[in-house]
């Protein structure tokens, strides 16, 4: 599948993807997509209602009403994008970078603080996260760059330009600080990069470039008396490669995830009985560790639903990498994909003391409108381009 991506993306003309009329969009769409996402969002809102049903004292459907809310919005604005034609994304691909990192300036100057970062923009109603919906315009923007030079992909100067107008979001995300985020932005970058065929050099010297980086952060720049991470967030991200070392302090999180997952068994300890999520001794059971309080009331099986409908999310991305109608659309469906694919991963993985606590959301199940309203925008823009494949190859009409 990956050779296969790769070989479409070199090889693919530049052809101008047909309008979708508002009569074939629905017989245009994804419906296995389609299926996996309103899976995905029952699912996030039935494990929400239990996990928080003793969050608010007297409303056990606080945070899950809010949720809802936050879906329907975010499922109005898929449907918007189905009828956008990607191209418009790649003929203002200027604004769209000129306005994402002006965003980002913003909140740093008059965002407001929560928990010694600074990651919201509060405009009164609502309060929003601008970085979640970075993840889409830079990709939207990179997948632009690099379509219009596709002649020069091979030249380490035109994967250098990519990189370094990437890293002014990343660093501004960064140093919010959203490191998590940041790591995301990176992937995505990562994914584009390869998606859309530069050579193995140089994806290899990004990774080498990130490798250093992070030894650099955490290690080598700490030793000089350097410090650029803060002790705690250090020590969050370290902590997974000794989660016994301070259960009580650095690794009191990791800890009590990987109870509250072994807790759960195979078919949960059920709402009532999870007292991992119901007495607070989970920190953070209804954002960063959600997978664990789910796997303490769901256990193994509620789980493993989950994750298989993730699986089926991330298949269908990648056929519409496959059913592309030009380089643009391969190049972009490939980073959402990643980007998706990845919060995934590390959340999971953080949950059960195999990858660093960064704050990543878990994509339909972590509270917050900004990233549920993000990944259902980012379903949009794939059903978008799958739709447009299709009509390229002689679909509904």
């Amino acid at each position: 599948m990956i050779e296969a991506v790769g070989t479409r993306a070199r090889g693919l003309r530049q052809q101008r993807p047909e309008a979708v009329a508002a009569t074939s969009a629905l017989r245009l769409l994804d419906w296995w997509l389609v299926g996996a996402v309103a899976g995905l969002l029952a699912f996030g809102l039935w494990a929400i209602h239990g996990i928080t049903a003793h969050d608010v004292t007297g409303n056990p459907d606080y945070f899950f009403m809010r949720q809802g809310i936050y879906a329907a919005v975010g499922v109005a604005g898929a449907i918007a994008l189905l009828f956008v034609d990607p191209q418009v994304y790649r003929r203002h691909m200027r604004a769209i970078y000129i306005g994402t990192t002006g965003v980002m300036l913003l909140v740093l100057v008059a965002g407001t603080v929560s928990r010694h970062s600074k990651r919201w923009l509060d405009i009164g109603f609502f309060r929003f996260q601008p970085s979640e919906f970075g993840k889409l315009l830079l990709v939207l923007f990179l997948a632009a760059f690099l379509a219009d030079r596709a002649k020069r992909l091979g030249e380490a100067r035109t994967v250098a330009e990519a990189i370094g107008l990437a890293c002014v979001p990343i660093l501004l995300v960064f140093v919010q600080p959203d490191i998590g985020t940041a790591m995301v932005y990176i992937a995505a970058l990562a994914a584009v990069l390869f998606v859309a065929g530069v050579r193995w050099v140089h994806l290899a010297a990004l990774g080498i470039g990130t490798l250093v980086v992070i030894l650099a952060v955490l290690w080598l720049l700490p030793a000089s008396g350097v410090h650029v991470l803060k002790d705690y967030q250090a020590k969050r991200l370290t902590g997974f490669t000794h989660p016994d070392s301070d259960p009580a302090g650095a690794t009191y999180n990791v800890a009590q995830a990987r109870n509250a997952v072994g807790a759960g068994g195979v078919k949960g300890r059920g709402v009532a009985g999870a007292t991992q999520t119901k007495l607070n001794f989970l920190p953070e059971h209804a954002t960063d560790f959600a997978f664990a309080s789910l796997a303490e009331q769901r256990g193994f099986v509620g789980c493993a639903i989950l994750l298989l409908l993730y699986l089926l999310v991330v298949w269908r991305g990648l056929r519409v990498i496959t059913g592309a109608s030009d380089l643009y659309g391969v190049v972009v469906a490939g980073g959402l994909v990643v980007a998706f694919l990845f919060q995934v991963f590390v959340n999971v993985g953080m949950t059960m003391g195999v990858a660093p606590v960064t704050g990543i959301p878990l994509p339909f199940v972590t509270v917050g409108g900004s990233s549920m309203v993000a990944n259902l925008v980012l379903i949009g823009v794939l059903q978008s381009i799958h739709a447009r494949g299709e009509l390229g190859r002689g679909g509904p009409s």
